[in-house]
C-alpha cells in the first residue's frame, strides 16, 4: 500500500503554516512527522488530529497511490 501526504503539504502552504506549526498545534511527535514526510503509515487518530487542526477531511491531506502493476504482471504471467 502506498500513501502520499503531498496534499497536506500543499494545504499547509495555502494556510501559510509551517510543518513545525502543525506539529505543535496537532500535538504530533517528531518521529511521526518524519513518517509523514516519508509517506509512511501513521495512526488514524493522528490523522484525525491533523484534520481537526487544519479544518479538513482525510482526503484533503492524503491519497492512496496504486502500486506499480509490474509485481501483478509477474504473478499473472507465471500462471499462463
Amino acid at each position: 500500500m502506498a500513501l502520499s501526504y503531498n496534499r497536506m503539504w500543499k494545504l499547509l502552504v495555502d494556510k501559510k503554516m509551517s510543518k513545525a506549526d502543525l506539529r505543535k498545534a496537532a500535538d504530533i511527535a517528531p518521529n511521526t512527522m518524519t513518517k509523514l514526510r516519508r509517506d509512511e503509515t501513521v495512526n488514524l487518530a493522528i490523522l484525525g488530529r491533523i484534520c481537526e487542526t487544519l479544518d479538513c477531511d482525510f482526503g484533503d491531506i492524503m491519497e492512496y497511490v496504486k502500486e506499480s502493476k509490474n509485481s501483478s504482471n509477474t504473478q499473472t504471467s507465471s500462471k499462463e
